[in-house]
């Protein structure tokens, strides 16, 4: 069976991790049976980066990656019905999200008023962390950051630019259904993957008070959140 390999839960959702939760949700949408695997260690993974799977003799890494290679091995029929133009906004939105990561994480491991709440939230759902380690996590992403070049941003300016991000996803999600009609495709995951590590966590980030203002991001994030979560007996 197919093993995703991604970080931990945190806040009731799969993965604290856009990149790994978006892959949680594309295999949950598309019926792909797997294993999920949470592990912190990103050493053995392709690039040295979460998620990746492992089906079989392969093993693949790279989000977007991911769903090219389980798209085409188990015929995942999500996005068949995609027209050009459909793609090419998903990818925009694809690029886009990746922007808004950087300041996501920027709001957990850089802004002082927002990280302590998050490391102490990894520190009580997961008590094999440290502090230490967690310490080396912080100082390894101020380096990442740096040469990024979010980390010469200073906090508000930061917030500022993924505020940005989400108003453009607050004028593409409608009321209603999903991104491209009345099932979720391959972005409605995407999508889910940041959103939710937004939306469910308790921390009052402006990303979060900008998502909490904005009924049509919250109602798609929920309804992707009750497709993809374990349903009980």
């Amino acid at each position: 069976m197919l093993t995703l390999y991604s970080y931990p839960t945190l806040f009731g959702v799969a993965d604290n991790n856009g990149y790994g939760l978006k892959v949680f949700a594309f295999l949950r949408l598309a019926g792909v049976p797997f294993r999920h695997e949470h592990i912190i260690d990103a050493s053995k993974a392709p690039r040295g980066q979460l998620p990746y799977i492992v089906d079989g003799g392969d093993t693949v890494g790279d989000s977007e990656t991911i769903l090219g290679f389980v798209t085409q091995r188990y015929r995942v029929t999500i996005d068949a019905g995609l027209s050009p133009a459909q793609r090419t906004t998903n990818l925009l939105i694809t690029r886009m999200l990746d922007d808004l990561y950087w300041v996501m994480s920027y709001s957990r491991w850089k802004d002082e008023r927002f990280g302590p709440t998050f490391r102490a939230a990894l520190l009580r759902e997961h008590p094999s962390l440290t502090e230490d380690a967690l310490a080396k996590a912080q100082a390894f992403n101020h380096q990442r950051y740096y040469y990024q070049g979010i980390g010469r941003f200073d906090p508000d300016a930061a917030m500022a630019r993924g505020v940005a991000d989400l108003g453009t996803l607050a004028t593409l999600i409608p009321q209603h259904d999903y991104l491209h009609g009345e099932k979720p495709t391959s972005i409605d995951a995407g999508i889910y993957g940041f959103i939710a590590n937004i939306y469910f966590y308790d921390i009052d980030t402006p990303l979060k008070q900008f998502v909490a203002a904005h009924e049509n991001i919250v109602r798609h994030c929920r309804a992707i959140h009750e497709a993809v979560s374990p349903q009980d007996g």
